[in-house]
């Protein structure tokens, strides 16, 4: 609310007007809103000026009781007293109190309508917001050039206020409020349900006043002349409170109006009706009294019309005119709603181009709500046929535009467009071209599901739901025929629609979008099956082959979509949880397609088994089977079910058959399936036999640890491990003893006499689950010691044959071998947690030191690779989807290495080289080694952070020996300012300083014992080595507290007392930079904002391509201060004076303010100049 104005400006004002009311022709009367209790003295004020009618403004106890809030007080002994109420507060009050307060204040207004004019005028300012005060004169002339005069808004800074006066005749009003009215809210805007509970109040409040006048003030020629003023004024006023107060009520007064003058149209539409029927009547039966009266009346309510339509006008042009392209977007959206509604409503005047034109060109706003009030309003003078014809021109020059708004960045402005357009459709045939038919059926396939949806509906309307042609034997077609070809031919218009679509991958999205709508088409499975097994009837043509796969894609995931809802993976907007009633159809829907399909599925499998993708696809049914359904015990469809998957195994042996067929399996060998029984007996019958088939291959196949199988007999021991495999991923093959059998295929040494590539990786994939199920099983399996000690043998074996496949020549059999190992390390590493010691489970098993550094090399070398390169290669078309898959393999490759240091089976410092690499591949890599470092802190802050500093040493050891060695950079070696932002980005992980500050010290401590350990000052080594370590551990000075701090720095004394470190010499600049940083007087002083000249202070954090420009550059290396030109300027910059100032390299180049950010080019002498140098900075060659 708006604060009220201070004591003296209140009484300066109250003197101007004092000094104003002496004119004999003139009366004014003020009405003050500024103190706590100015509603009692409100009241006080209105009574005396209302002396024949106190009770104007009373609500009668009975409808104060009735009433939302009752005004009324008990003091003293209980008797009901009631207290006069001003118009703001009934607002709070309920409709039905508006009601009786409105007619009092009515009453009192016919008496004297001076005083209730000013309470109504108050009432608005009060809903302002404004506790201000209101200054009221009267005006004898309206066109008085002087009065015009006055009509200003100004501000006072001497007293704090602002004046708005401005003329609702005969008032000139002048409104006081303080100046800082735009930073307080309003009731429209307060948050919460009292805004939107003022809202609907105020808009209920206009609309009976105008209701309770319409009969009566409201054509006085006063009343409204007032209204309207003061709105329009408001309205207008730069102040925000009242330009969206008084714009809203200046549009639903005109709403109101509008009803007002659609009442008065259809009298004089009776009244004219009754004027006709009286000139039809005979000579005899005509009475010319009643004519005259007639004519009279329909006069008097045409002039009644002129004028309301003459008060429209007036505030459209003084207020929507205006407004409708206001800056806030709050009053736009108010306008073009209303706009919308008195098209609707009174379309006789407002529904014409002339209007129209507004509704069109805000559909181009930038707000979203606006776009979505002119979509909506729009739907409604759509919606009417009666209305269309006055929109054509409209829709022909504002259609490419709604159909553009279906891809509104904002999901519920191109939901209501397509609701639009729907609308729009289905009311006219020829608006919608076939070309934008096409464009908005395909979003059908939109990731947002109320837009799918609506396309759904749209498609089904349009394309779907049409009935099927007549022929000539339509009278000896039974009711059934007759239905069976209306589905043939609406099926066929779908797969038509499909089929030209050409996204023949999603078809489980189109069903999702056609669910709402064509729910009884796709659930109606009867029909669906009988014409998947009927032949078609000689008179039409039926299916073809590809139409019914596609159909049996569209049964399979309408079976899905009854079975598990409309939540499908890529779209959102879909309801996760469902009601009662849902639930109910959905156990209603799964029972009905269990009950129907257990019995038709196996003759759908025997027509299509030689389709392997329609028999994949089918065999997927039984997974979304109900298992309490009386009919899936029926023994004799459940073997004829497993015989037809039995025979399907045995003819196909593609991917997706084995998949599917192993998943089904696994439904219907459920616990809680009547059926389990029948189904485990199937499951290991047909295991069974794989296994005995592959026993006879593997020995005719191995002798004398050499691989002899020819071609044919290859063959055979593939396919049968592929069936194996893919069983053996869903199913536990333990009594078949898989390991033992494969084993040996694994201890054929050499490419030649080993076997071939395809067949090792379906043997490391074999052992690969057979291990896991056995790590898993452990509780069951393992009763003993000994086989516990069995089970461990198995695993070193399979890691040992693992780590000699990690040198296979195929990269598949490589990449399959590190995925296996990492996998049953990260299983028995969870099943040693799980298990307590006391009983029987896996026993520790720790990899070999050789195995550990196989598989960090194996990772750098298959995860870390140049990905630069291969941008810059030729585009070709299949290009960017063979990267994405191979970053998602590499992705895949980093995760399972990493889960090993989390899990604790690699040890935590091997974490430290993948660290290396967070820069250079943060965009593919970034949140994988992220969560590492996360969860890596979390089992062991300290030991995580000294992985850290091992990382960050190994990089720097590495860029001291590039740079000593003299010789061509190395593709590992990174630049001193990417190690030096790498320790950046680890010191932004140490979010919580408390938390972590052991960890900080400990990477401090880490450091200095780095950088001074085993030095011996000597005049040949006057530093350490390492010297230039201390600046990047800089980084990390701002993640130290106070006391840490004096530690650290009395730590670093200790280090430093036996040498002779002179801090004015240059070659001691680092030591300076590191002291500096601990030496800040803040506690989150960053250690940097004293001296790194990598860093501004307006930018405390690295752009992208900030951070591309430094990786792009040369390498640079350490600086050693050789050349005097460079000591002489580092040491003017180092002045007393100067060590507070901040300075920024704009390249790798050129020398900063502080010496550790010195950086020489590793390529030559001539590839180091910059492009843009500080003052402070100079070039370095060397």
């Amino acid at each position: 609310m708006i604060p009220e104005p201070t004591a003296a400006a209140a009484a300066s004002r109250s003197s101007e007007q004092k000094k104003n009311s002496r004119g004999g022709a003139n009366s004014s009367g003020a009405v003050n809103h500024s103190g706590e209790d100015s509603g009692n003295e409100n009241r006080r004020r209105s009574k005396r000026r209302r002396k024949a009618h106190t009770a104007s403004e009373n609500v009668k106890s009975k409808n104060a009781r009735a009433s939302r809030g009752s005004v009324s007080k008990t003091r003293g002994r209980k008797q009901k007293h009631v207290e006069a109420v001003t118009l703001f507060e009934v607002v709070t009050m309920g409709r039905g109190a508006m009601q009786v307060v409105i007619d009092d204040w009515i009453e009192a207004y016919v008496t004297d309508r001076h005083s209730p004019l000013l309470d109504l005028i108050s009432f608005f300012i009060q809903c302002c917001g404004c506790k201000g005060l209101v200054t009221a004169e009267m005006c004898q002339n309206k066109e008085d050039s002087d009065v015009m005069s006055k009509m200003v808004e100004e501000l006072d800074e001497v007293s704090g206020l602002q004046y708005k006066k401005f003329l609702a005749f005969p008032w000139i009003l002048t409104v006081t409020w303080p100046m800082d009215t735009d930073s307080v809210e309003y009731p429209l805007t307060q948050a919460g349900p009292y805004g939107r509970w003022f809202h609907s109040e105020f808009c209920d409040f206009i609309s009976v006043l105008v209701a309770q006048c319409q009969h009566s003030v409201i054509f006085d020629c006063y009343l409204m002349n007032a209204i309207i003023s003061l709105l329009t004024e408001l309205s207008d006023s730069f102040v925000r409170a009242f330009r969206h107060t008084c714009t809203l009520a200046a549009v639903k007064l005109l709403s109101s109006l509008a009803g007002v003058a659609l009442s008065l149209s259809v009298g004089i539409e009776n009244s004219q009706k009754l004027f006709q029927v009286q000139k039809t009547k005979t000579l005899r039966q005509k009475s010319t009294l009643q004519q005259e009266r007639i004519q009279k009346k329909i006069t008097e309510l045409q002039e009644k019309r002129t004028e309301i339509e003459s008060m429209m006008d007036i505030i459209f042009k003084g207020v929507f005119l205006k407004r409708h392209r206001d800056v806030l977007p709050e009053i736009r959206s108010i306008c073009l709603e209303e706009l919308g509604l008195w098209m609707k409503l009174y379309s006789s005047s407002f529904l014409n181009d002339s209007y129209l034109k507004y509704m069109g060109w805000m559909l181009h706003d930038k707000v979203p709500d606006v776009r979505l009030k002119c979509v909506l309003g729009l739907q409604g003078l759509y919606g009417d046929p009666v209305l269309h014809p006055k929109l054509d021109l409209f829709t022909s020059r504002f259609k490419d535009r709604m159909i553009s708004m279906t891809l509104d960045k904002d999901n519920e402005v191109a939901v209501q467009t397509m609701k639009l357009l729907l609308i729009i459709s289905k009311t006219s045939d020829d608006v919608l071209s076939p070309e934008d038919y096409k464009q908005l059926l395909q979003f059908v396939y939109a990731s947002q599901r109320p837009l799918a949806v609506t396309a759904g509906e749209l498609l089904y309307s349009r394309l779907l739901n049409t009935a099927a042609p007549a022929s000539e034997t339509q009278d000896e077609i039974n009711d059934d025929e007759a239905q069976k070809q209306d589905m043939f031919s609406t099926l066929k218009a779908l797969l038509q629609f499909f089929k030209e679509s050409q996204l023949h991958k999603h078809v489980v999205y189109l069903v999702d979008s056609l669910w709402d709508c064509g729910g009884a088409l796709l659930k109606d499975w009867p029909a669906l099956t009988s014409l998947l097994l009927q032949d078609p009837p000689s008179h039409r043509q039926g299916f073809t082959h590809e139409e019914k796969a596609v159909l049996v894609e569209i049964l399979v995931a309408s079976v899905r979509q009854a079975a598990e809802g409309p939540v499908l993976a890529g779209r959102s907007g879909a309801k996760k949880v469902m009601s009662a009633r849902e639930k109910k159809i959905q156990i209603d829907d799964c029972t009905k397609l269990t009950e129907h399909l257990i019995v038709v599925l196996p003759d759908l499998l025997s027509k299509f088994s030689d389709s392997p993708d329609v028999v994949a696809s089918l065999m997927r049914i039984p997974q979304f089977f109900i298992p309490q359904c009386p009919k899936a015990g029926n023994t004799q469809a459940v073997s004829d079910l497993l015989a037809e998957i039995g025979a399907v195994l045995g003819r196909h042996s593609g991917p997706a058959v084995l998949e599917a067929a192993a998943r089904t399996y696994l439904s219907l060998c459920g616990e809680e399936t009547s059926c389990c029984s029948a189904a485990h007996a199937a499951r290991d019958s047909v295991v069974q036999s794989w296994a005995d088939r592959l026993t006879a291959l593997l020995q005719d196949a191995l002798k004398a640890d050499t691989f002899t199988a020819d071609k044919e007999h290859t063959g055979d021991i593939l396919l049968t491990l592929k069936k194996l495999r893919a069983f053996h991923n869903c199913h536990d093959l333990s009594r078949w003893n898989l390991f033992e059998l494969l084993s040996p295929l694994l201890s054929v040494e050499g490419s030649e006499r080993g076997p071939p590539p395809e067949v090792l990786l379906e043997v490391l994939q074999c052992l690969c689950y057979s291990m896991i199920w056995s790590l898993n099983t452990s509780g069951e399996s393992l009763s003993s010691r000994d086989k516990a000690v069995a089970q461990r043998l198995q695993l070193r074996l399979f890691c040992e044959r693992s780590h000699h496949c990690l040198s296979h020549s195929e990269p598949s059999v490589r990449q399959q071998a590190f995925l296996g190992v990492c996998d049953v390390l990260t299983a028995h590493s969870y099943q040693l947690q799980v298990w307590s010691p006391t009983s029987f489970g896996p026993l520790l098993y720790t990899t070999s030191p050789k195995l550990q550094r196989a598989l960090l090399t194996f990772i750098c070398q298959h995860a870390f690779v140049g990905s630069e390169c291969d941008s810059r290669s030729s585009v070709s078309e299949n290009s960017e989807a063979e990267k994405l898959e191979d970053l998602h393999r590499r992705r895949n490759l980093l995760a399972a290495f990493c889960k090993l240091i989390m899990h604790g089976v690699l040890e935590m410092s091997m974490a430290a080289e993948v660290y290396t690499y967070y820069m250079k591949y943060y965009n593919d890599f970034g949140d994988i080694i992220k969560e590492t470092m996360y969860r890596t802190r979390q089992t062991d802050k300290i030991e995580s952070a000294r992985t850290l500093v091992l990382c960050l040493q190994q990089l720097f050891v590495r860029l001291k020996r590039e740079q000593e060695s003299g010789g061509r950079a190395h593709p590992g070696v990174q630049t001193f300012t990417s190690i030096k932002e790498l320790a950046r980005r680890f010191a932004l992980t140490f979010g919580d300083l408390v938390k972590f500050r052991e960890c900080v010290v400990v990477i401090h401590r880490n450091g200095i014992e780095f950088v001074f350990q085993e030095f011996s000052q000597t005049p040949e080594t006057p530093t350490p080595l390492y010297l230039y370590y201390l600046t990047i551990l800089s980084e990390f000075s701002s993640k130290l507290l106070k006391p840490d701090k004096k530690s650290v720095f009395s730590y670093l004394q200790k280090h430093t007392a036996e040498h002779v470190t002179d801090l004015r010499e240059e070659r001691w600049q680092p030591l300076i930079h590191y002291r500096a940083s601990l030496l800040a007087a803040g506690e989150g002083e960053d250690a940097v904002s004293n001296v790194s000249s990598d860093r501004r202070p307006h930018m405390p954090n690295r752009s992208p391509f900030y951070k591309q420009k430094l990786e792009g550059s040369k390498s640079p290396g350490l600086f050693t201060p050789t050349h005097s030109k460079v000591s002489k300027v580092q040491r003017s910059n180092f002045s007393p004076s100067r060590q507070e100032k901040t300075t920024d390299a704009a390249d790798p180049f050129s020398v900063p303010v502080e010496p550790p950010a010195k950086r020489l080019n590793m390529g030559g002498s001539d590839g180091g100049t910059s492009n843009e140098v500080e003052n402070d900075t100079v070039e370095v060659e060397l």
